[in-house]
């Protein structure tokens, strides 16, 4: 049986407003508790939980593109409880705990920014910064004898354009690159005639290949023109959708849908909207 006066402690420290993380934690316990706990929370697992992991990182830069802090706040929230959740599955099963997390990054920070917490010269760029951060998780990386492959450490999980960049940015660093963004150009022109070929004559498999020789070229545009390509393509994502809302208030001023209207009349409205948006 639980111990009542337990509970009674936690339920104070939940219903207590300024109970900052502990309360967090504290009501995650709660949620996990095979006894009195919720259903849904005490059956989840590392594997369940990481899609909605996922999904708040996301949230979070989304909010932040909108320039939207209220939001923002309730965003980072929600990321923090994937951590907190994580920790909390994590030291039910004996690995670690949210102290052990904390601890773990905090050393990290300390570590990495011997300029700031040790006795090497703050007299750096950003862009010298991250070279030596660079140098220092190869290190790591080398102390832990993880160092076969320049590529080990990028995480297989990330998102494919992000992925594709550290990729290249580790075979860069070791002088697998190309000179300069023309000659990525070329290589993406190569690679676009590639698809258009294998499109006419080649297999499913092979216009599959040949276009992810494409999108992993013009990722490597990206690197070479210093641009995120993720962000860059959530950036023409909401474009499209900004101007797609405007055909349809178009239409519908006319008592139309999309549905009912001809793709030379969409056009038009689509070029309409992007004309009122250079003019605005």
């Amino acid at each position: 049986m639980k111990d009542e006066t337990s509970h009674t402690d936690s339920d104070a420290l939940i219903r207590d407003p300024d109970g900052g993380v502990p309360r967090l934690l504290r009501i995650m316990e709660r949620l996990r508790d095979p006894e009195t706990g919720c259903p849904w929370d005490i059956v989840q697992s590392f594997e369940t939980i990481v899609p909605y992991t996922i999904e708040e990182a996301y949230e979070v830069a989304d909010a932040i593109e909108r320039q939207d802090h209220a939001d923002l706040r309730d965003e980072l929230g929600d990321l923090l409880l994937q951590v907190v959740y994580h920790a909390q599955m994590a030291r039910e099963a004996g690995h670690f705990g949210f102290d052990d997390v904390a601890q773990a990054i905090s050393d990290k920070m300390v570590r990495r920014h011997p300029h700031v917490f040790g006795d090497e010269s703050r007299d750096k760029s950003p862009e010298d910064q991250t070279r030596d951060w660079e140098t220092i998780k190869a290190g790591e990386r080398k102390a832990q004898a993880r160092a076969a492959s320049a590529l080990d450490g990028v995480a297989a999980g990330l998102p494919a354009l992000t992925r594709a960049v550290k990729l290249q940015n580790r075979a860069a660093r070791v002088g697998f690159d190309w000179p300069d963004a023309g000659a990525v150009l070329e290589k993406i022109a190569e690679e676009t005639a590639e698809l258009v070929a294998e499109r006419d004559s080649g297999s499913p498999e092979t216009v599959y290949e040949e276009y992810g020789d494409l999108l992993f070229v013009m990722a490597n545009l990206a690197r070479h023109l210093k641009i995120d390509p993720e962000a860059a393509l959530r950036s023409a994502n909401a474009k499209f959708t900004r101007r797609f809302h405007g055909i349809e208030a178009a239409l519908r001023a006319e008592g139309r849908t999309p549905s009912d209207s001809t793709l030379e009349e969409m056009d038009a409205l689509w070029d309409a909207v992007k004309r009122a948006e250079r003019e605005a």
